[in-house]
């Protein structure tokens, strides 16, 4: 068997004979049933997203981004009488763990396919297609001090993306029951990226961009933990957590959606007072 035989999943019949319980299970499926070589792809995985990671760095798009951020800050203060942004530092471009990676394969394929063991919605993620199937390779975080400041920098990047006729930008404003809520905005764009063996295929990536208030961000923190597990269970609960109230995940959301409230009504008052000031 060669390389590129190796790489890729069997597009016909079920992925797993036998539904994998968790992650370790999951590569031993890909590995024995459909010859995917985890390792191989790894070190794949690795190189490319690196060459991506270093092509946006250097994009007119990332670069005017970053070098607008101080106007897009004075523009809000001006506005509003606050500050926008709570660092002056440049956000950083991270890259998702191939093993965060491939977990993601793992929920979209078996935790959160309906139809198994026949394929998802939207079809297999496969490794002939999953880089263009995962949409957060490569991410930002982007942290404002209000709630206001999130939509405020939604519309300066959808300026940004018209200016370099880049595609519509996607916005998904997150919303979720342990807690955390945040904006993450997509941008696509095409990369030359090689194939395995030989040659090479361009492929839409997208990037991702999250943009969250200084108060939710320190919430992520907390979450972001309880919120990986649950996530990678496949049996659930007995119990929700939201009646298991000694439970740590019915403390740490909870408090989410507490700080989430406070948020809004800090903008209320403000906004009360603004009107106030205008009298």
């Amino acid at each position: 068997m060669n390389e590129s035989e190796a790489t890729v999943f069997h597009r016909e019949g079920d992925v797993c004979s036998k539904m994998p319980q968790d992650l370790e299970e999951y590569k031993k499926c890909l590995e024995k049933e459909h010859k995917i070589d985890i390792e191989l792809n790894r070190v794949h995985y690795e190189s490319i997203t690196g060459k991506i990671k270093n092509n946006f760095e250097k994009s007119d798009f990332w670069v005017k981004l970053i070098e607008n951020l101080k106007e897009f800050d004075s523009e809000y203060h001006i506005d509003r009488g606050y500050p926008l942004i709570v660092s002056p530092m440049k956000p950083k471009l991270d890259i998702k763990s191939f093993k965060s990676f491939l977990e993601k394969t793992f929920r979209k394929n078996i935790l959160e396919n309906k139809n198994y063991p026949h394929e998802p919605e939207n079809g297999w993620i496969f490794p002939d297609n999953w880089y263009s199937r995962i949409d957060d390779i490569i991410r930002t975080t982007i942290v404002v001090k209000y709630l206001d400041g999130v939509e405020f920098m939604i519309d300066k990047i959808h300026s940004l993306c018209n200016e370099f006729n880049l595609p519509p930008c996607h916005v998904d404003f997150e919303a979720k029951e342990e807690g955390y809520y945040a904006a993450h905005l997509y941008i696509k764009q095409v990369f030359e990226i090689p194939k395995l063996p030989w040659d090479t295929e361009l492929v839409n990536v997208f990037i991702e961009i999250q943009i969250t208030t200084q108060i939710q961000e320190v919430i992520r923190t907390l979450l972001h933990k309880y919120y990986e597990e649950r996530r990678k269970r496949v049996k659930k609960e007995d119990i929700k957590w939201q009646w298991n109230y000694k439970s740590e995940e019915f403390s740490a959301n909870y408090l989410g959606h507490i700080l989430h409230y406070m948020e809004g009504m800090i903008m209320d008052i403000r906004e009360k007072q603004k009107e106030v000031d205008k009298e």
